[in-house]
């Protein structure tokens, strides 16, 4: 069996180096590529990301010093800038020069896929409104990884960014998202992670939650519950590192049999039972059998 695994390891490492032989090998268009890096484990980065960074003329990254780790890890030697949110407006000018002098330039954030609650998207804007190549590499992403690990529903989610750091638009911003029926994923700071948790829980009410830290880290932890008890747990634990905060959907609202009559009542005027009976529990959600059967006690009261 070890014998299988070393074979299968050694057949694997060979793959892997011939593919990134041969991406290499290949020309770059001139272009703006948005690579996607690791959000904790330097080992998630694709091929192709590698191949990218090493061919690009110019690495645009978030903080040189913190990205250097990861190029330095990889043995990758490009030039490289800053591109952040305090130097945007001054490097975006550089970096469509570059592009219309036919080079090929990388941009990087510190963690995760590019322009995700990150500076970017007025550079994208421009390069494409001047008709340069934009190409994204997908991979890494702390949103995805903490929806996907959570356990809540991922048909639908909604990605909200960073919360207000002050209380007061904080829950103004929860307050416009509580109806929103579809899991929220949103990032927090890890010492504002408790009072959010606080609001989170006092504005949109008891759902289903979880706190995803330190993704893909030595010390990767999921966390689930209600939004009360996460706030409870963020108190009294202080945990460190970056987090990203899911939010089930409404938890759905047992209907009443008063909820129910009155929705029945004014159709029962103007359609059969049978009819107004499918009606109503299509539109609230519940059985048919049990509308028609409170369909029926309406109609002896009335007959009676």
């Amino acid at each position: 069996m070890e014998i299988a695994a070393t074979s299968t390891g050694s057949a694997l490492a060979r793959r892997a180096a011939a593919e990134l032989e041969a991406l290499l090998a290949q020309s770059m268009p001139a272009g703006l590529y948005l690579v996607a890096t690791p959000i904790g484990n330097l080992s998630d980065i694709t091929l192709r990301a590698l191949a990218t960074l090493a061919r690009a003329d110019t690495i645009y990254c978030e903080d040189t010093r913190h990205s250097g780790t990861l190029l330095a890890h990889y043995a990758i030697a490009r030039p490289t800038r800053p591109y952040h949110e305090h130097n945007a407006q001054r490097e975006r000018p550089r970096i469509l020069a570059e592009l219309a002098a036919g080079r090929a330039v990388a941009l990087i954030s510190d963690a995760g896929t590019p322009l995700v609650s990150d500076p970017g998207y007025k550079l994208v804007r421009e390069a494409v409104a001047a008709g340069h190549r934009v190409v994204s590499l997908p991979g890494p992403s702390a949103a995805l990884a903490g929806l996907t690990s959570a356990g809540l529903a991922t048909d639908t989610f909604l990605f909200a960014g960073f919360l207000p750091p002050k209380q007061a638009a904080r829950r103004a911003r929860l307050a416009r998202l509580q109806e929103v029926p579809s899991t929220l994923v949103l990032f927090e700071a890890p010492s504002r992670l408790a009072d959010s948790l606080k609001d989170i829980a006092e504005v949109l009410g008891r759902r289903d939650a979880a706190v995803a830290r330190e993704l893909t880290k030595l010390h990767e932890e999921v966390r689930r519950g209600t939004p009360a008890e996460l706030a409870t747990w963020a108190v009294e634990a202080a945990p460190r590192g970056e987090v990203v905060v899911l939010v089930g959907p409404p938890l759905p609202q047992a209907v009443t049999d008063e909820a129910i009559a009155a929705k029945l009542t004014p159709m029962l005027s103007v359609m059969s039972l049978s009819d107004a009976a499918k009606t109503a529990a299509d539109d609230l959600g519940v059985a048919k059998a049990r509308v028609y059967d409170i369909g029926i006690a309406l109609k002896r009261r009335s007959e009676g």
